[in-house]
C-alpha cells in the first residue's frame, strides 16, 4: 500500500490541510492517509489547543472521506515530535507500505529541520505543497544541505497555492471574526462550542 503521512499540529485542522491531502492522494496514487498531529513543536510556539481537542477535531473533519484516518503516534507521552523519530514507528506498524510524508513548504522552510536525512532515508519520498508566502528559491535554499541521493526524493507538488493557514484561523477568532467555511463545517462548531482559540476577552461573551 502506498501510505501517506501528513503530520503538523492541525492547530486547528482546515480546509486547506483536506484539499491538499486529498489532491496528493488522487495525484500520488497514495491509498489511505494518515493524518499525524503532534503534541508539540520544535520549531514554532507550541499548540493552543490540547492534543485531546485537535485529535477530536480531525476526527470531525475527515468523517466523511474513508480514505483519510487519524493516528495519535506523534502525539503520545513519549513522543518526542521528531518526524525522524516517528517515521520509525510508523514503519514498524506497516512493514511492508511505501510512505510518502506530506508537508506544507513554509514547515520546511521557516525553520530546519532536525535530522531530515534520517527522515528521506526512511521513506518513498518526501511531498512538498505549495504555500502563497513561499518560493521555489526559498525552498532550494532550504533543502540546499541535502546530497543529490536524498534531494532526489523531494518532490514539490504541483498543486493551487492555497492561503488558509491555522495561524489566519487562530488570528481570525481571537479578534471575534468569523472562521466559518475556512475550517469544515464540524470543526467550526466544535471551536465555538468548546470556546477554542478565543482571546479572555471574549470567552463567556
Amino acid at each position: 500500500m502506498k501510505l501517506g503521512l501528513f503530520g503538523g499540529s492541525f492547530d486547528p485542522v482546515h480546509n486547506a490541510h483536506l484539499f491538499i491531502a486529498e489532491a496528493l492522494r488522487t495525484s500520488e496514487g497514495l491509498e489511505r492517509i494518515l493524518f499525524l498531529p503532534t503534541s508539540g513543536g520544535h520549531y514554532r510556539s507550541a499548540p493552543r489547543a490540547s492534543v485531546e481537542d485537535r485529535a477530536a477535531m480531525i476526527r470531525l473533519a475527515i468523517a466523511s472521506n474513508p480514505a483519510f484516518a487519524l493516528d495519535l503516534s506523534d502525539a503520545g507521552e513519549d513522543a518526542t515530535g521528531y518526524t525522524a523519530d516517528l517515521i520509525p514507528r510508523i514503519r514498524a506498524r506497516y512493514p511492508s507500505d511505501e510512505l510518502y510524508f506530506i508537508v506544507g513548504g513554509d514547515s520546511l522552510v521557516r525553520s530546519r529541520w532536525n535530522r531530515l536525512d534520517e527522515v528521506l532515508e526512511g521513506i518513498s519520498a518526501f511531498l512538498v505543497a505549495p504555500r502563497n508566502e513561499i518560493s521555489n528559491a526559498d525552498l532550494d535554499y532550504a533543502l540546499g544541505d541535502l546530497s543529490e541521493e536524498q534531494r532526489a526524493k523531494v518532490r514539490s507538488i504541483d498543486l493551487p497555492r492555497v492561503g488558509e493557514s491555522a495561524t489566519l484561523v487562530r488570528e481570525r477568532i481571537e479578534s471575534a471574526q468569523s472562521v466559518r467555511y475556512l475550517v469544515p463545517e464540524p470543526v467550526w462548531r466544535y471551536i465555538v462550542e468548546h470556546e477554542l482559540y478565543r482571546s479572555p476577552a471574549h470567552v463567556g461573551g
